[in-house]
């Protein structure tokens, strides 16, 4: 096949951020396909127009569009629709076989929809997140002209999608309440990469002697973005509270966004910051792996809301991999796998009262040891990125080859 797959934020490993979308085209390519990736260049740039890069196989198509998490959302939704326009064109161009769309954004479906029906092919879209539920939940879309609109835009997304994928139940069910047939929707979850996140006791030695302000006790590692949605400020509150019970712990922020200065000045007016709570710039993901190797536990947190039980975070599955216990803040079906499969701890909202299991937790070493190996036997058994990949291929093949819920061909 020659597939299309547009995704606006798409990374290589030497760069910061998540890289699903790099492994799984890797993937497909070294299973014979043709791949392009009509993506955006973030940085700043001389030059407006697109250029290409080979990338692993991967025909990689940039466009220049400045995006940072620090953007505000009105400057973020501008820099999607300047993405979409121009994107929609440059998918037209290439002749290919089948669409994949992935989301977020949610305005990647107007390019996506676009090439699919000038060069009467199928689209396959992916739903990485609930648009716009998650925006309006969080405040951030309150215009009812707007909301009306992005609903408009997911129902139209899902109405010329041949097929879906969702990457959890949660989302899988918020597909279906739309009315999209369930046996159109495949559940692929984020993955785990089980090579560059090998647990490796030397990598994690490594980075500890790279930051000897870390000491010698344990470290509970955040790798990830600082937004408004992931209330990065509870773990600052938490480290104030496990210091008196455990003051050789290091609580290690890597990452960036829009509540990087907000989380920093929280951390210094409790009298945390650079006592044990440390933070970082984000890395390219190469380097991350060396942080989850130093790691006792790895955390995803998240701010009180439903419709954030769904996420699928990468941090999760990349703590997994390495072999590092897990937490989580919230309830969903990540609570589930941490309980089912004995990999970590879900904290409680009440600070002293995570702070009191965390610090119950560490103390175990026999439980942190046992949990990262559960949490490394998961990664292979279920969230492996080679098995996940396959199912994608059969997903677009089906799309390729089949009948589509309407009756076309």
């Amino acid at each position: 096949m020659k597939i299309l797959y547009l995704h606006q934020y798409f990374n290589t490993p030497s760069m910061p951020g998540g890289t699903r979308s790099y492994e799984m085209a890797k993937r497909l390519v070294a299973s014979g396909h043709e791949v392009h990736m009509i993506t955006s260049f973030r940085e700043e740039s001389e030059t407006q127009d697109w250029f290409q890069t080979i990338e692993d196989g991967i025909n990689v198509h940039w466009l220049p569009v400045f995006y940072s998490n620090k953007l505000s959302y009105t400057q973020r939704i501008k820099a999607f629709f300047a993405f979409a326009f121009a994107s929609a064109r440059k998918a037209a161009s290439l002749p290919a076989d089948i669409i994949f769309a992935t989301s977020t954004p949610l305005t990647i479906a107007i390019p996506g929809v676009y090439a699919s029906r000038r060069q009467k092919i199928p689209m396959v879209f992916e739903v990485r997140d609930l648009w716009p539920d998650l925006p309006i939940a969080i405040g951030a879309l309150r215009n009812p002209l707007l909301k009306f609109a992005a609903k408009k835009l997911e129902r139209f997304a899902y109405r010329n999608a041949q097929r879906i994928i969702a990457l959890s139940p949660g989302m899988t069910a918020g597909v279906e309440a739309t009315g999209y047939p369930a046996k159109l929707i495949s559940t692929i979850p984020n993955s785990c990469d089980l090579d560059l996140f090998t647990p490796d006791k030397e990598k994690g030695k490594r980075f500890r002697q790279e930051h000897p302000e870390l000491g010698a006790g344990p470290i509970v590692l955040y790798p990830g973005t600082l937004g408004k949605v992931n209330g990065v400020g509870y773990l600052a509150e938490l480290a104030a509270k496990v210091y008196t019970l455990r003051p050789d712990c290091r609580f290690v922020i890597v990452g960036a966004g829009l509540e990087w200065a907000n989380v920093k000045q929280l951390a210094t007016k409790l009298g945390v910051l650079e006592k044990n709570f440390f933070m970082y710039e984000q890395v390219p993901k190469q380097k991350l792996a060396e942080v989850f190797c130093a790691a006792s536990l790895v955390v995803s947190v998240v701010i009180d809301l439903p419709e954030l039980e769904a996420n699928s975070a990468n941090k999760f599955f990349d703590g997994l991999a390495s072999g590092t216990a897990v937490a989580i803040n919230h309830g969903g079906w990540q609570a589930d796998l941490i309980d089912k499969y004995r990999v970590g701890l879900c904290l409680s909202r009440d600070v002293d009262v995570a702070a009191q299991s965390l610090v119950n937790f560490l103390n175990d070493d026999e439980k942190v040891i046992h949990c990262g190996l559960n949490a490394r036997g998961l990664a292979e058994s279920q969230f492996s990125r080679d098995a996940l990949a396959k199912n994608m291929e059969n997903v677009l093949r089906e799309a390729v080859d089949g009948r589509d819920f309407r009756g076309k061909k």
